[in-house]
């Protein structure tokens, strides 16, 4: 800024404001002046870009000069406080951060810190963002979330024009993420894909998803087995290419073999006997995706204290998994294919419909064999 708000102000655009919406450079840089007022300069021509007129709806260009007019400062528009940190959350935030570029931190996320807050929920990353920005830096950003429980790689935006970036590799699925878990029992297919529409699960409140073959969105979950421990647990990477809530989780249990640790989805079959932690062992452990200017993040997190002492436990070499290749998605069906796709997926489960009532409808008690198709398995590549 040249000059104070009393008088004309005068800014040049930056890179990370290219193509930016100019009501949209108002709520980053200058939020105490509202969109009504933004809108009367922009009707009286008192708002220029390069010294023309300019609409709240045109996109700004990085070097480009905006001229502010004085005033129209909304009292009841304050700047945040930034949050008053304890050594304690300062010693966390310290702890967590893997990398920092220009556009981004890394986080490794531990245990049982959620993301964001919630009801009885206070402590958590997002609000221990303001110990990575400096006075004159905005507040960096969250441009995707892990479960409470989950642990690992955390991307987290540093300026405005970066969550944009970020948020559309992730809502795109151009992002790659893979996984690390431990597994109760071993997937009789060691590679494949489980492909099983997810819903909330009715009477959980949104808290707890399941399988809906009828209402549920499309996710696709590749899958690996790294190593196994006899046929008690295996080691998988998972790699998500949809985003739905819980969804590595609900998959692993929907074919047998619940990550172990995750007693919401696998109930007490989701535990080991002996010494092995009862927390749960899914872990972020790395993450490839694109980065503004043309760069490439490929960051991984290491593994936290009780993960990393189960597989000492099971037997399993870490060295065994970063050394693969990170798959690719699957090219996209044309639409013919999908709704051949879905005439089968629909006439399969009519199949199996009747071979339920068939068998709730059996004489003397009899029951029919359990109808195939109505559990998600994993497909062979």
């Amino acid at each position: 800024m040249s000059k104070p708000a009393d008088e004309v102000r005068q800014f040049t655009v930056g890179e990370d404001d290219d193509g930016v919406r100019l009501d949209r450079w108002f709520k980053r840089h200058l939020p105490q002046v509202g969109f009504g007022t933004v809108s009367r300069w922009a009707r009286t021509g008192q708002l220029r870009v390069d010294g023309k007129r300019a609409k709240v709806d045109d996109r700004l260009s990085t070097g480009q000069v905006l001229r502010v007019p004085p005033g129209g400062e909304d009292t009841a528009r304050t700047q945040r406080k930034r949050r008053e940190l304890t050594p304690e959350d300062e010693a966390l935030a310290e702890a967590m951060l893997i990398t920092r570029t220009k556009a981004a931190l890394v986080l490794n996320k531990p245990p049982g810190l959620a993301t964001q807050g919630g009801t009885k929920t206070t402590r958590h990353v997002d609000a221990l963002l303001d110990a990575y920005a400096g006075e004159d830096e905005p507040r960096p950003r969250l441009v995707h979330r892990l479960d409470k429980d989950t642990s690992g790689i955390l991307l987290v935006a540093r300026t405005p024009g970066s969550a944009a970036f970020f948020s559309k590799r992730f809502s795109g699925r151009s992002a790659k993420k893979i996984y690390w878990a431990l597994v109760v029992g071993v997937p009789d297919i060691h590679e494949g894909t489980i492909e099983a529409p997810l819903a909330k699960q009715p009477g959980s409140g949104g808290e707890k998803m399941h399988v809906d073959m009828d209402n549920g969105q499309p996710a696709k979950t590749v899958y690996r087995v790294v190593e196994r421990a006899g046929n008690a647990a295996a080691w998988v990477e998972l790699q998500p290419f949809t985003g739905r809530t819980h969804q590595l989780r609900v998959h692993m249990a929907a074919i047998g073999h619940p990550i172990v640790g995750d007693g919401k989805y696998g109930g007490q079959d989701a535990f080991l006997t002996g010494s092995i932690s009862r927390k749960m062992h899914l872990h972020a452990r790395r993450l490839i995706i694109d980065a503004p200017g043309g760069q490439t993040l490929d960051v991984t997190a290491d593994l936290p204290e009780h993960f990393a002492q189960s597989m000492e436990q099971l037997g399993f070499d870490p060295a065994m998994s970063d050394a693969g290749p990170v798959a690719t998605p699957p090219p996209e069906r044309s639409q013919e294919e999908k709704k051949q796709a879905a005439r089968q997926h629909a006439k399969q489960y009519r199949k199996a419909r009747r071979g339920e009532r068939k068998a709730r409808g059996a004489p003397d008690g009899k029951k029919r064999g359990k109808p195939r198709g109505t559990k998600p398995k994993g497909r062979r590549k």
